[in-house]
């Protein structure tokens, strides 16, 4: 695969109607670990608790090493890419956020084609819908939310609306993925990856910058990740 490949990926929450999902251009050097805050970002939200992937009977995350003793191995997100996984034959994945609520993502590899030049990675390609707020108790906690915030602004159920809304923080519509706010995310990510291979010199400006400065000749230069 190409060092410059994109994978379109198709992400859906599961058991939740009408659906809620979006479809998300990314590197396909990209490691699990930043792929969580892709799909945070792409969903919408807070990355207030634990998650994990599962991909060909592995499950990936933030390893802890009490998760043998309980028959739970988990390997780190960071040591796995989506080039290896689609060259393993993966073309589908699981992501659970939030343990509690615990709601589980399919996330599909659409295709894999080259990067446009002077693109930006990882990028928005569409969606339905806006995720569920942090905290609401699931998916029975996430309906009783929208029952609610349907009621009226006056008269019996205007109350309930009322808390429901104070607690959330503000005007919520299920049906606006908040665009701008979603494609400003992300494009944070892609900022800071692209920063991040900028300051990187390559290994041969690094050899002459050693060279002349200290006349030694160096090691062996590590290869940086690639986000």
């Amino acid at each position: 695969m190409s060092a410059d490949a994109i994978a379109v990926l198709r992400v859906e929450l599961i058991d939740i109607e009408p659906l809620i999902w979006r479809s998300v251009a990314v590197n396909a050097a990209t490691n699990l670990q930043t792929l969580h805050r892709i799909i945070q970002a792409a969903m919408g939200w807070q990355d207030y608790h634990l998650w994990e992937f599962v991909a060909d009977a592995k499950t990936y995350g933030v390893s802890d090493p009490e998760d043998a003793s309980w028959g739970h191995k988990v390997y780190r997100a960071s040591t796995m890419t989506l080039a290896r996984m689609i060259e393993g034959g993966v073309t589908a994945f699981d992501y659970t956020y939030d343990m509690g609520d615990n709601w589980e993502h399919r996330v599909a590899i659409e295709r894999v084609e080259p990067a446009e030049p002077g693109r930006l990675y990882p990028d928005l390609l569409g969606g339905e819908r806006r995720c569920p707020p942090e905290d609401c108790g699931g998916f029975s906690g996430y309906y009783d939310f929208l029952d609610a915030i349907a009621g009226p602004d006056k008269g019996k159920g205007s109350r309930r609306k009322k808390e429901m809304l104070t607690w959330y923080g503000g005007p919520y519509d299920p049906d606006d993925i908040d665009e701008k706010q979603t494609r400003a995310a992300l494009k944070r990510i892609a900022n800071t990856a692209r920063r991040g291979k900028q300051k990187l010199p390559t290994p041969d400006c690094r050899a002459a910058q050693l060279t002349l400065t200290t006349g030694l000749r160096p090691r062996r230069a590590e290869t940086p990740e690639v986000l």
